[in-house]
């Protein structure tokens, strides 16, 4: 790793403005047809679903309050990084987003530990973990999301609007300090609940394969370790990695400690940022996969859209009847 201390050149700041806002508008659409569709269905199959179901509505409201922010961030970057609607705002905005990443994590985690205990452990929770466990569960993971995020809220997101952007940490002032407190957050709020999660799931899938179990029962749980490592692989290790090297690299720039990699760093992190606002709709499979109606219903769309498709086309293609005027 090469280091000059001369001026650092000027990182690209431009990408941010030109990736996020269409990714923002696909995210927006989509999840909020895939979490409507996802919560009519938890509905429906309530009692199916079992404990896990207050997590999952509590999954799926988090990503409903962050899809809400959405739009008021295509906004922002559209203007060129010019936000308008006040420091107050800002703050909210960005508590919206780590309040849907972390009680996202902290719900899957939830999910987990309770498919692995119904499952490892069956005897041992049969008939003592009910409704009431699930909602006081769900109240202390939201209590100790908030308690991680708190200390977000008290570092400077807009200077006064002085320069007009919106940070998503902070500025060049505190970046010190944040970076060490996004390290510790990083450790708190996702690598300790990764681990359990995927500890959770290894041992269901290893019991699983050596005990004499219904094939249906091996599918969900084989599906739903899918889900839970492409959640992690794509939208959050990407982000938390290039998130905390942003930081830092930031820190040497204002040390005048000067690397080739910034500007690469900055564009990975930017595009981390886009795919880490995407677990708000890819959460709603966590509940859509125990629905076994769902691809016999998905089939039914492609075929209408299908039908659709193929009447335009044919309708399009109709040649229009000339008349022949005899002189």
């Amino acid at each position: 790793m090469t280091m000059n201390f001369t001026s650092c050149p000027r990182v690209s700041f431009d990408f941010s403005g030109r990736f996020l806002p269409p990714v923002y508008i696909l995210v927006f659409i989509v999840g909020l047809v895939a979490n409507g569709w996802g919560l009519k269905s938890l509905l429906h199959n309530w009692k199916k679903l079992g404990n896990i179901n207050v997590f999952v509505l509590n999954l799926g409201l988090a990503d409903v309050l962050y899809l809400l922010t959405l739009p008021f961030l295509v906004v922002y970057y559209l203007m060129g990084s010019k936000w308008i609607f006040g420091d107050v705002f800002c703050k909210i905005t960005r508590f919206c987003f780590n309040l849907n990443l972390y009680g996202s994590i902290g719900f899957l985690t939830c999910i987990s530990v309770y498919r692995y205990l119904a499952i490892v452990h069956p005897v041992r929770v049969m008939g003592r973990i009910t409704v009431l466990h699930s909602v006081g569960i769900s109240v202390l993971v939201w209590l100790l999301v908030s308690i991680q995020i708190v200390p977000d809220m008290f570092f400077s997101k807009t200077f006064g609007n002085k320069t007009g952007k919106c940070y998503d940490t902070t500025g060049k002032k505190h970046v010190e300090d944040y970076l060490k407190y996004s390290l510790g957050w990083t450790l708190t709020g996702f690598w300790i609940p990764f681990l359990i999660a995927l500890g959770c799931y290894g041992h269901v899938i290893v019991v699983l394969c050596r005990t004499n179990t219904n094939n249906v029962l091996k599918q969900r749980s084989l599906r739903l370790l899918f889900i839970l490592i492409l959640l992690f692989s794509v939208c959050y290790i990407p982000y938390h990695v290039l998130k905390n090297l942003n930081l830092w690299s930031r820190v040497l720039s204002k040390q005048r400690k000067c690397c080739k990699w910034f500007d690469g760093v900055y564009i990975a992190h930017q595009i981390s940022r886009g795919l880490v606002c995407l677990n708000s709709a890819l959460n709603p499979l966590v509940y859509l996969h125990g629905d076994e109606h769902i691809p016999a219903q998905l089939r039914q769309l492609i075929l209408q859209a299908r039908e659709t498709f193929r009447r335009l086309s044919n309708s399009s293609s109709v040649p229009v009847a000339q008349t022949t005027v005899e002189v």
